[in-house]
């Protein structure tokens, strides 16, 4: 969604809203919200009213199961407060989990941030592992929420397969292949083969139009398909060493050098701006992604957009979030319940279906309902194929404390070599230097 759901994630967002009045296309324009004290809030009948508080777009109000669960439970509503930028999300919900104060009665928490909450937070969060039951989910997706007591603070909601969206138009007036078996195998030999498509893609690009929206959103999946990232499996920051880092980074320092991409940060109002006026040709896309596309890019580009498998033969997730409940909470049964039923394959396979972000509870790709996918925006791509066999060999991605901080960090100077021309000597001394001092 969520937009990743950091850099990934879900970095599937843009400012605060409250998403239980908003249309699907209001949702990730940008708005404000605020604590208004009815979390937790019940009446003398019993009628309770939770809150859920997120980021980007989870899907649960697309897919109607809030209504759908108030009618199960005619006592609970359901209050959603979304925050488009999770960047903007996760220091508040810090501040509200060390003050006690403000929480949702069930909170998102995206992956590149689960790591540190497992580590520092965990006695702070019901364990859900009396509730739901860990085995349902792809092995690795609990694993992360996993505390070394064996409590479990998150329930997986959705994960990030890895894709290619390209838009068809484009690439035939490029003179690039415009069949998604084609466009596959153009790239089958990895990223490398990639950007060899957009050096073609430039020599006969269609005016002001780029081959890619940014190359911090490239590296960010290059780095997704390594199980070695930021940190090694005793906890000890590598990034400086890690081989998934060096080929992501080279690849984004080239792909600046060589001007392939519009330079635009993901999700910004410029990168939103550059989607609506149809001059994004590519982009890496996690399961979560087609959501922002269609969305941003509008009725006008409906059916111009296809998806292709990611290049290479190597397996990446990019995002992927879990619904956790505070225990401070005044309603923790019933907001673990909630929880319980959002997580459930038929829940999951309705969000999927509603906003295209991919399940990470197993039993819903049984589902014919997933099993037989497809976008109609993006001209009918069998979505449940792609992103199912995509899911069966992702590696288990070792998670570091602070992997949404190298992230961001690392993301941050990969924008400026592309908009300032900055070297891709300075930009990696600038953010190692920040890196190591956010690590203390």
């Amino acid at each position: 969604m969520r937009i990743t759901r950091t850099g990934g994630g879900r970095g599937r967002r843009a400012a605060a809203l409250t998403t239980t009045v908003l249309t699907a296309s209001a949702l990730l324009l940008s708005g404000c919200s605020s604590d208004d004290g009815d979390s937790d809030a019940s009446d003398s009948n019993g009628n309770i009213t939770l809150k859920l508080a997120d980021f980007g777009q989870f899907g649960y109000k697309e897919a109607g199961l809030f209504e759908q669960y108030h009618k199960l439970h005619p006592n609970i509503t359901v209050k959603e407060e979304t925050t488009a930028e999770e960047q903007q999300y996760y220091p508040k919900f810090l501040q509200q989990l060390n003050s006690n104060s403000g929480l949702g009665d069930v909170t998102g928490i995206e992956v590149g941030r689960i790591k540190e909450i497992v580590d520092t937070q965990a006695d702070k969060f019901a364990d859900l592992s009396k509730t739901i039951n860990v085995s349902d989910w792809v092995s690795w997706k609990e694993k992360q929420a996993t505390a070394k007591d064996g409590t479990v603070i998150g329930a997986g909601t959705d994960i990030g397969p890895m894709s290619l969206c390209y838009r068809k138009d484009l690439f035939q007036k490029a003179g690039l292949p415009t069949d998604r078996e084609a466009v596959a195998k153009a790239i089958s030999g990895g990223w490398e083969d990639y950007l060899k498509l957009g050096e073609q893609y430039k020599a006969k690009a269609p005016s002001g139009t780029y081959f890619m929206d940014s190359a911090s959103a490239m590296y960010n999946a290059v780095v997704s398909s390594s199980a070695q990232q930021y940190y090694d499996a005793d906890g000890k920051p590598v990034y400086k060493d890690s081989q998934a880092v060096k080929q992501g980074w080279d690849l984004a320092a080239e792909t600046a050098s060589k001007k392939l991409s519009a330079g635009l940060p993901q999700f910004g109002v410029p990168w939103q701006t550059a989607l609506r006026k149809g001059q994004i040709a590519s982009m890496v896309c996690p399961a979560w992604m087609a959501a922002q596309i269609s969305t941003y890019s509008g009725d006008a580009y409906k059916g111009k957009w296809d998806i292709s498998r990611a290049p290479g033969t190597t397996a990446a997730n990019w995002g992927g979030s879990f619904l956790a409940v505070p225990k401070g909470g005044k309603h923790v049964k019933e907001a673990t319940e909630l929880v319980k039923w959002l997580t459930a394959p038929e829940q999951q396979a309705a969000v999927f279906k509603a906003v295209g972000v991919f399940p990470s509870n197993k039993g819903a790709y049984e589902l014919a309902s997933v099993k037989s996918a497809k976008l109609p925006y993006f001209s009918d791509a069998p979505i449940g194929e792609i992103y199912a066999d995509e899911a069966k060999s992702i590696p288990e991605a070792v998670l570091g404390a602070k992997d949404g901080v190298i992230k961001d960090t690392i993301s941050n100077q990969i924008n400026n070599m592309e908009t300032r021309g900055t070297s891709p000597d300075k930009a990696w001394k600038a953010a190692t230097e920040s890196v190591d001092k956010a690590l203390g």
